[in-house]
């Protein structure tokens, strides 16, 4: 049986042809891989490689009416280091995250709505903040540990974490829209990977895996079962797919906290044990990519990229452990 977890991606900085393989092989790097390396590199090819997303300018934050109810960090940046004695929740956190995930999947498919060629992501950004506030929610990344807008948009190469601004979408983009509400006192959190015009076979091929992997993740929701079971079912089929799992961001419990302690990774790790249990609820939202699953971030702090430039993907929803398995809150 193979063991997921001893699966191993080539490193984004190649060694030299002498040095020891990245493998571990123990064989010169020429003798070894080098050569398959090269192949998948040409294979990659232009069309996977990212078109090079730089900085655009950021307008200010956009304000919130004063009868909206707001999170702990709305005014300081910081949230209260404070996380919940349990991650098991009430029946009525429960039925308020149920109405805060619709709301949240409602916020996505209107701003999705809008996607072409030629609006900018900061325009949807717009979209994004006044059907929040038409719920009656307040965005949750909105000053959270000061991040400047109320979603993020995440553009071809850029993992997580991207900065709104006055770039405009191009014909042949992908992007991810990442929508958090908060309301009724809890947070409900969804992600989604949409094609902006004419998109390259590969990046299409791309979202649909990256899609899948987050359903067969969730298919893996079972009370009585590690945490790891998610991770190992997403690697393998993004392994099968010849793409990587980015293992610097993972998902995360949530509720009446934006992030409790609880991590859900996307890769198989073994440390992950925790045993879900009813009435937990976490994010799991894997981001998958055409490359290596190596990572950098921009200066601003916040922009996540792929190490090689490669394309990468997201999807994510906010579920439920149930007695029987698994419910997607996240569902308009």
């Amino acid at each position: 049986m193979n063991d997921v977890s001893a699966v191993r991606a080539p490193p984004a900085v190649l060694p030299k042809p002498n040095d020891p393989c990245w493998c571990g092989s123990g064989t010169k790097y020429k003798k070894c891989h080098r050569g398959a390396d090269a192949v998948e590199a040409r294979k990659r090819g232009p069309e996977t490689r990212s078109r090079g997303i730089r900085p655009g300018v950021i307008s200010p934050m956009r304000s919130v009416p004063s009868h909206v109810p707001r999170p702990d960090y709305a005014t300081s940046g910081r949230p209260a280091r404070v996380f919940p004695p349990s991650e098991i929740k009430s029946p009525d956190v429960i039925a308020r995250m149920r109405r805060a995930c619709k709301a949240a999947a409602e916020v996505m498919n209107i701003t999705a709505s809008h996607l072409r060629p030629g609006i900018t992501t900061d325009e949807l950004d717009a979209i994004a903040h006044e059907e929040y506030i038409k719920r009656g929610g307040y965005p949750s990344p909105l000053n959270y540990h000061g991040f400047p807008k109320s979603i993020c948009t995440s553009v071809n190469e850029v993992i997580c974490h991207g900065i709104p601004d006055n770039r405009a979408l191009e014909d042949g983009d992908i992007v991810n829209l990442d929508i958090t509400i908060y309301v009724e006192g809890v947070h409900g959190d969804t992600s989604a990977t949409y094609l902006v015009g004419n998109v390259d076979p590969d990046s299409q091929r791309l979202v649909q895996v990256t899609r899948e992997c987050l359903m067969l993740g969730i298919e893996a929701v079972k009370p009585g079962r590690p945490i790891n079971d998610i991770g190992k079912a997403i690697e393998a089929h993004a392994t099968k797919n010849g793409m990587g799992v980015v293992r610097a961001y993972c998902g995360h419990g949530i509720g009446e906290r934006f992030h409790t302690a609880l991590q859900i990774p996307h890769h198989f790790d073994p440390e992950a044990k925790t045993l879900m249990e009813p009435g937990m609820t976490f994010t799991i939202e894997p981001m998958i990519t055409l490359g290596h699953w190596h990572h950098r971030v921009w200066d601003d702090g916040w922009t996540a990229v792929t190490a090689d430039g490669s394309r990468t993907a997201q999807f994510e929803h906010t579920v439920l452990v149930t007695d029987q398995g698994v419910e997607i809150l996240t569902v308009a």
